[in-house]
């Protein structure tokens, strides 16, 4: 992927006082539809790749085992459209939600929870203690 910082300003100071990344610099991102509010993946950003998401109109990442930037769809075509950026309250995570073309997946699969459910046990109210 090219270099698409081109001497760009850097992140808001004021958004960057909110954040809180984990020991690698980095925030998880939660990427959702918006349309049907299906979580679709979930990714890494550091605040250049924030900057560049935030400005761009598109979801860029950063790869934890390339050790680089990566905009979702430059390669497979699958391009995550930024539709809305929000930070959660303890300015850690981030809610993306965009507009998604073909799979969000590497599997090619619409979203990277298909045929995860892990079968846990869903109690009906009348079962619920506190």
């Amino acid at each position: 992927m090219s270099d698409m910082s081109d001497a760009a300003p850097a992140l808001d100071p004021a958004l960057a006082a909110r954040l809180k990344h984990d020991a690698d610099g980095l925030l998880a991102a939660v990427v959702q539809d918006a349309r049907d509010q299906r979580v679709l993946m979930v990714g890494w950003m550091d605040d250049e790749a924030l900057r560049r998401t935030l400005t761009t109109g598109r979801v860029t990442f950063w790869s934890r085992s390339r050790g680089e930037h990566w905009r979702k769809g430059d390669t497979s075509g699958h391009v995550q459209w930024v539709r809305s950026v929000a930070l959660d309250c303890d300015g850690d995570t981030l809610l993306v939600q965009v507009e998604q073309v073909g799979a969000a997946c590497h599997r090619n699969t619409d979203t990277c929870f298909d045929g995860g459910d892990l079968g846990a046990v869903v109690l009906d109210p009348s079962e619920r203690e506190l």
